[in-house]
């Protein structure tokens, strides 16, 4: 085989080579965002969280979570919130057991459940507080709450 025509081939592994690393893109930000919020409720709660037959407080439950978390991301394996709940925050990767968290003396309830009530307030919220355009806003280039942010000149 000449050597000409092994060099397209050669190219192209090259290039794919080159850009593997590109193709692994980070979740998006608002993903990101939603995480971050569920790991920091996660470390600064008083609930106690089960993995593998014992009970941990929130600052190393988080610190589990985030270490999955960031694998599972580099492997471009969570691009939502509910990515991150199913695949790294509701079960076990070794032994397959459910996550469990309990609060306040309260009954041991699933992590998922929990995680996806959380992630469903904190969208309620974040969504209520978000400014709006007002009606007609859009097609007179004017946003937020009073109206009054950018007009064209």
């Amino acid at each position: 085989m000449p050597m000409n025509s092994r060099l397209p081939t050669v190219l192209w592994l090259v290039l794919g080579l080159a850009l593997a690393p590109i193709a692994r893109a980070a979740p998006p930000a608002i993903a990101q965002t939603e995480i971050n919020y569920l790991l920091g409720s996660i470390e600064s709660s008083a609930c106690e969280f089960y993995r593998n037959g014992s009970w941990y407080d929130g600052k190393k439950a988080a610190a589990h979570l985030r270490d999955k978390y960031e694998m599972l991301a580099n492997g471009d394996r969570i691009r939502t919130a509910e990515d991150f709940i199913e695949l790294a925050a509701s079960k076990s990767g070794l032994s397959g057991q459910p996550y469990q968290v309990r609060c306040s003396g309260a009954k041991a309830i699933a992590t998922k459940p929990w995680l996806r009530d959380l992630l469903s307030s904190y969208r309620a919220h974040t969504t209520l507080r978000a400014p709006r355009p007002r009606r007609g806003a859009l097609e007179a280039g004017i946003s937020g709450p009073t109206g009054l942010l950018s007009r064209p000149a």
